[in-house]
């Protein structure tokens, strides 16, 4: 790609990134009192920060990951295998996002990165570009296999696990 600078072994294909709601995407309602899942920022996040890569966004789901079902966790895999594109970037919320990856592993051929925030997008004090920034990068260079990118770092799917009381993921 003209103007572009990889890193040695980075990938020059589209990324498919996925939202499917969690806090990343949370709103807070004064009416209600609170926070509900709106449209998707990411698409805005990744304007923000200029992203010259390919890419195409889908808004899968609108769900706290509390609210994911065995069919929500089907359909996020089939969109995955379904797509052309072997390198996917998956928004989602914190507390469930180590069973999507159960879920995601055994996927031939695809590196796929899940990411999400501990405080809404639209909040000035949020980890979600960062995260989202974490999880854009890591998924041009890892080889295929299942990934979580949370608190500057990227941890293998089947080896993490969110630590709530620290409010951070861990590797185990």
């Amino acid at each position: 790609m003209q103007g572009t600078h990889l890193l040695s072994g980075a990938s020059t294909d589209a990324i498919l990134v996925l939202t499917t709601g969690g806090t990343i995407d949370k709103q807070y309602f004064d009416a209600t009192s609170q926070y509900q899942i709106a449209d998707s920022f990411v698409p805005r996040l990744l304007s923000l920060a200029r992203v010259a890569h390919r890419f195409e966004c889908r808004e899968l789901l609108h769900k706290d990951s509390l609210d994911l079902t065995d069919a929500d966790r089907a359909l996020i895999a089939e969109s995955v295998r379904a797509s052309a594109c072997t390198r996917v970037v998956i928004t989602h919320g914190t507390d469930t996002m180590t069973q999507t990856a159960q879920v995601l592993e055994g996927i031939p051929g695809k590196a796929i990165v899940l990411t999400g925030a501990l405080a809404p997008a639209r909040f000035n004090e949020t980890d979600a570009p960062f995260n989202l920034g974490m999880a854009f990068a890591a998924v041009q260079v890892a080889p295929p296999g299942v990934y979580i990118a949370m608190n500057g770092t990227v941890f293998r799917g089947d080896r993490v696990v969110k630590d709530r009381e620290q409010q951070r993921f861990v590797a185990t």
